[in-house]
């Protein structure tokens, strides 16, 4: 079969163009945790039995034809329109060539008017730029993408890490969304050196206040890998194919997603690597090798012995099994019986600090080169030797923990519930160190689950816990009193803890309306009955916080920093929308 010639290609193209014969198709971007959809990116198809049916050849063909801005009005007309007349959930993600945009049959107004048309509010559309070739003028992509910005688009940019799509392009431009190349997402749970790439772009993007989305997940080990790691949003196969009219509602079979993973679980944890300490007698590394093989002969239940320096610092361990074996050969003590216990050492033993948290040793212990650890050295803040600890009982006391955790969480969220919140409050001012203290709560929460159900709202507080989770967990606690209440503890100053919270707000308000039907996105909210029987309009879901410095020169009790929380929250609540109030009473 030929190919067919340039001018056939260019007639095809033509006749696409003219008669608007292409064909969108969508594929859902999805929540990291809940799946519920966020919004649908759109993909555009030649006639099925052209020579243009590929988008690759497509936009090639338009390209070296001079006609690239002329296509790519087009998909963004029947895309625009395909999307608002399925009345689909979400923002409209656009792909957008950059060269079109600087093309000089590029004419402002024409997507302003497509929006308009179709009945679509541009605070839902994000374009997303799509590169075949580099950008050279930054200048000129600044201002076009400033135009799209006062219209209240947003801008994602695609391919982070393929082709020409680059960080500088993330520092130009700015966009509030970020596409991770399928390359970096491609079986990542089997690759760390992908895992720690995408820990970093996430860092990142978490201080410039940028949304990842991972591209091509295709297996649900994919999807629990980049879901454990925090990742905002997800595309790929394994939720759903591009289609004409999706029908993805979310939750691909034999999923569970309706709890936090533990991983994300930020409580009280008083149990330590202390817990676990067994005062074993130490040996000098200068010691006989003979000395230790006696004692392990001697004692059949003695697992390993900690080597240490002349200063008490562990350097290495010296394990039972190892030595009885290579004294197991007639000739070893010949060959070994002068030698110290530093030669024959382990040098690469788990070392850990007596406060490090019984979760974080266990990540440890999963994460170390080591093919089998057993036992591991514990130590003094100052790094003398104390004792050393077994794998055994590491395991129980986390089995402990989980069912510990199990019974104090929030059954829906998997936060810390209220006898967990009094304890890791308890602990602070016992402390005496300052931290704030910050109460959140849904608005108009009660009139959406009237309209939307429980069901529906249950994602909603899944979502905010999720956020909470994510901003919070590493400078804090975060728990989960009940129904749409929060309460989070941040361990920094006022003006940190401020930001944080403003943070939250910035994020919620962000996927509020992703939680309501095209017609109440565009009222701005719902009219719901009140209590009294009224007629009332309530906007969109926004939260409410309060937050309180705690002072340790100020004598507070649990009971007092619940009353003053409850007194705040009322006084945020007179704010409307997403609002902070902030007690700066002295």
């Amino acid at each position: 079969m030929t190919s067919p010639s340039e001018d056939a290609l260019l007639d095809e193209l033509d006749r696409i163009i003219r008669t608007e014969s292409l064909t969108p198709l969508f594929q859902p971007i999805v929540d990291g945790t809940t799946q519920a959809v966020f919004g649908y990116e759109a993909l555009i198809r030649g006639p099925e039995d052209s020579p243009l049916h590929s988008p690759i050849d497509l936009f090639e063909t338009a390209t070296s034809s001079g006609r690239l801005a002329e296509l790519d009005f087009l998909c963004r007309k029947l895309s625009i329109e395909a999307f608002s007349e399925q009345d689909l959930a979400g923002k409209l993600f656009l792909n957008i060539m950059p060269a079109s945009m600087l093309d000089a049959n590029f004419r402002e107004g024409l997507t302003a008017g497509f929006l308009a048309g179709a009945g679509l509010s541009p605070e839902r559309v994000v374009i997303e730029l799509t590169e075949h070739v580099p950008v050279e003028d930054y200048d000129l992509m600044r201002a076009a993408v400033a135009h799209y910005r006062t219209m209240g688009l947003q801008v994602a940019l695609d391919d982070l890490g393929a082709k020409y799509s680059n960080l500088r392009q993330w520092v130009e431009l700015r966009p509030e969304f970020v596409k991770i190349d399928r390359h970096f997402i491609k079986k990542i749970h089997k690759h760390p050196s992908k895992r720690k790439f995408l820990e970093s772009i996430i860092k990142v993007a978490r201080n410039v206040d940028c949304t990842i989305i991972a591209e091509g997940i295709e297996s649900a080990d994919e999807y629990h890998c980049l879901r454990d790691m925090q990742c905002d949003l997800m595309q790929g196969y394994y939720f759903a194919r591009p289609d004409r009219r999706p029908s993805y509602k979310g939750n691909p079979p034999g999923t569970r997603h309706n709890h936090l993973s533990p991983e994300r679980i930020s409580g009280p944890l008083k149990k330590t690597a202390a817990l676990l300490c067994r005062q074993i007698a130490p040996v000098n590394e200068q010691a006989p090798v003979l000395s230790v093989l006696e004692r392990f002969e001697a004692t059949p239940n003695l697992r390993c012995v900690t080597v240490i320096n002349d200063d008490s610092v562990p350097v290495g361990i010296l394990r039972q099994r190892d030595m009885l074996g290579r004294f197991a050969n007639p000739f070893s003590h010949a060959l070994y019986s002068r030698q110290v216990v530093g030669s024959l050492m382990d040098r690469n033993a788990l070392v850990v600090e007596e406060s490090t948290p019984l979760e974080q040793l266990s990540a440890l212990v999963t994460e170390t080169s080591e093919a089998e650890v057993e036992d591991f050295v514990i130590i003094d803040r100052s790094g003398h030797y104390l004792g050393t600890g077994n794998i055994i009982d590491l395991l129980r006391e986390i089995t402990a923990l989980q069912v510990t955790y199990a019974r104090q969480a929030n059954p829906l969220t998997g936060l810390p519930g209220n006898e967990a919140i009094h304890q890791a409050i308890t602990e602070r001012l016992e402390s005496n160190s300052p931290f704030c203290a910050v109460y959140c709560d849904l608005d108009n929460f009660k009139a959406y689950n009237d309209v939307y159900g429980y069901a529906n709202g249950d994602q909603i507080i899944l979502a905010l816990a999720r956020i909470l989770s994510e901003l919070c967990r590493e400078s804090g606690f975060v728990g989960h009193i009940g129904g749409d209440d929060f309460i989070v503890l941040l361990d920094m100053e006022t003006r940190r803890s401020e930001a944080v919270c403003h943070d939250i707000l910035s994020r919620f308000a962000h996927i509020a309306p992703a939680f309501y039907t095209k017609e109440h996105q565009r009222e701005g909210g719902i009219q719901v009955s009140d209590r009294q029987g009224n007629v009332r309009f309530f906007p969109f879901i926004s939260v409410s916080m309060a937050l309180h410095p705690v002072r340790p020169d100020h004598n507070n009790s649990n009971l007092d920093l619940a009353d003053t929380l409850t007194e705040l929250k009322k006084q945020a609540k007179k704010e409307p929308g997403n609002s902070l109030f902030i007690d700066k009473r002295r």
